[in-house]
């Protein structure tokens, strides 16, 4: 049956038997076949055929909680083992939320001197709540994510508390402003973070105070994916700095915002797991590049 419950997981994962099938390296109907011995076996329907395809039930969502549970367990243990596997070279996994793991990370990486210190890394970028997911399940060493994910049941230490910069084209009428301000925000298309976003939620509590509305256009989760529109004339948005640190040579131009809003992210490890002293020194690594990074973007800022 544990094949079985394998493909049924992919399936939930995938939402589709030809996703899953490609997943698993199996044929479609292979998996058509496991689902219906998987309902048979259970006595149950864990999927309702509509229009060729497979709608989750009831029942499918409630056992997907079980057996997630059980595969996030066989995978730290799978982890666990390549670890060991390893012998003579360290290895290091980390998983990092994108504002930190797409750009941020690289740097730090390459600083990291990895072939004199014997040692390899697995850098995973996630969500928040996924790099909180993994460091609870003992799949990673430690985790960067942003701070509107309670982390509950983890140890924690602030990481990044950055304010916010304001993006935009370098043809811009705003890119001749040395600073920025809430009210020309509110007369220019805005291209904003998704609401679930601390920085947004933030930046809206501000506006709102002020009498102030954003004038909306594109909405999305990434700093970066607004640093890009912004470059090719999209519109303006608020960002974390240490994304917009890849941009400073390009023709983005990057200003002050006259109000706070802060970025902030957490360094999150898995309570009774002792770190290696590989990951305690790449974690002052990561220490020592977030404040050179600081440092460069505010000259960037004084220079402009």
């Amino acid at each position: 049956m544990y094949r079985e419950i394998e493909i049924f997981r992919a399936v939930m994962l995938t939402g589709s038997t030809s996703r899953a099938a490609e997943k698993l390296d199996i044929s479609q109907p292979a998996v058509s076949q496991a689902i219906r011995k998987l309902e048979e076996n259970a006595g149950l329907k864990l999927f309702a055929r509509v229009r060729g395809r497979l709608l989750p039930t009831q029942e499918a969502t409630a056992l997907m909680v079980d057996v997630d549970q059980h595969f996030i367990g066989m995978e730290a243990i799978a982890h666990r083992l390549r670890s060991l596997s390893e012998l003579g070279l360290g290895r290091l996994t980390i998983a990092a939320y994108p504002a930190l793991g797409n750009l941020f990370l690289p740097r730090a990486i390459a600083s990291f001197d990895l072939e004199q210190r014997n040692i390899q890394i697995s850098l995973k970028v996630l969500s928040s709540r996924e790099v909180y997911q993994q460091v609870m399940a003992g799949q990673v060493d430690f985790g960067l994510m942003a701070d509107e994910i309670p982390p509950g049941g983890l140890e924690h230490s602030p990481f990044l508390k950055a304010e916010g910069v304001v993006v935009m084209a370098k043809n811009h009428p705003l890119a001749q402003r040395k600073i920025i301000h809430p009210a020309d925000l509110a007369r220019t298309d805005f291209l904003a973070l998704s609401p679930e976003d601390s920085s947004q939620q933030q930046l809206n509590r501000l506006m709102e105070h002020l009498g102030l509305s954003l004038p909306v256009r594109v909405e999305t989760p990434y700093s970066l994916t607004i640093c890009e529109m912004a470059r090719l004339g999209s519109g303006v948005g608020l960002v974390n700095p240490i994304v917009a640190w890849d941009f400073m040579h390009t023709d983005l131009v990057i200003r002050p915002f006259s109000s706070v809003v802060n970025f902030a992210g957490l360094m999150i490890f898995r309570p009774g797991k002792p770190l290696s002293e590989n990951a305690r020194e790449f974690m002052r690594t990561l220490r020592i590049q977030l404040d050179k990074d600081m440092r460069a973007m505010r000259q960037h800022m004084a220079r402009a």
